[in-house]
């Protein structure tokens, strides 16, 4: 037993890491060459669905490089395919070499995590908020979909592409909200810095009401007593409410 363990830890070190590691002793090189190729494609297979953009950026070498060093230094934690992504993602942020300047894009880690999460978004088993009562949006506490995520990047990354890739980053952050709709497409829009705010809030503050919440975003923008301000905040808060990203707190039945 111990000899066949060392025989598949030896095994599984070089199909992790065949470029240091040594081809396992008593082993047909072709066999294992074949087995190698398939770890790695499988693996690069599973990825490259979920990054498209940060591919055609990098190119097929880099991405190999990056799928290689994934291969060699994570260990699964997880027996679902649709999770290896997010411990892609988590590879990229532990790696300073892959952060920092220099070989790879200063945007890499960002644009993987947002692209990233358009496929958690589509394959979330989150239910949409229920129907509420638009009227009651400031008298009751409110609360953000599960399938909305408000995000804030340094880089633009919702715009880069193999023709854009700045190299000094914007002065103001990219506020985006991502939302799954009813059919299940993930839909991207840019978000003000107010109406971001507001989103993080709600998940702050999850006991305010509507109004309480727009008289907190007033006090921290200087606003107070501006109705002007109030009457805007409302309007945002409907349109959210109309999305299906915000819901009031009463629960109304479906109409048959």
């Amino acid at each position: 037993m111990d000899n066949l363990m060392q025989q598949q830890q030896a095994l599984t070190a070089y199909l992790r890491d065949p470029d240091h590691q040594p081809l396992p002793a008593n082993m047909n090189p072709a066999r294992v060459t074949v087995y190698r190729n398939l770890v790695f494609n499988n693996v690069s297979a599973l990825l490259s669905p979920t990054f498209p953009v940060l591919i055609r950026i990098i190119g097929e070498t880099r991405w190999r490089a990056l799928v290689r060093g994934f291969l060699r230094e994570c260990r699964a934690q997880t027996p679902k395919f649709a999770e290896i992504a997010e411990a892609f993602v988590g590879f990229l942020a532990a790696e300073p070499e892959v952060t920092s300047e220099g070989e790879w894009p200063p945007f890499l880690l960002e644009l993987a995590h947002y692209e990233w999460v358009e496929m958690v978004l589509q394959q979330s088993d989150a239910e949409p908020l229920p129907p509420t009562d638009q009227g009651l949006l400031l008298e009751r506490p409110l609360r953000v979909s599960a399938l909305a995520w408000p995000l804030a990047y340094v880089w633009p990354v919702q715009r880069l592409s193999p023709d854009l890739q700045p190299a000094l980053a914007p002065a103001q952050p990219t506020l985006l909200l991502v939302r799954r709709t009813a059919d299940f497409s993930v839909r991207f829009a840019e978000l003000s810095p107010l109406a971001w705010r507001l989103l993080q809030r709600i998940g702050e503050y999850p006991v305010l009401t509507g109004r309480e919440q727009l008289h907190g975003l007033a006090q921290e923008a200087g606003e107070l007593g501006n109705a002007s301000f109030m009457d805007s905040g409302l309007a945002l808060l409907q349109q959210l409410h109309e999305d299906r990203v915000v819901g009031a707190g009463i629960v109304i039945p479906e109409t048959p």
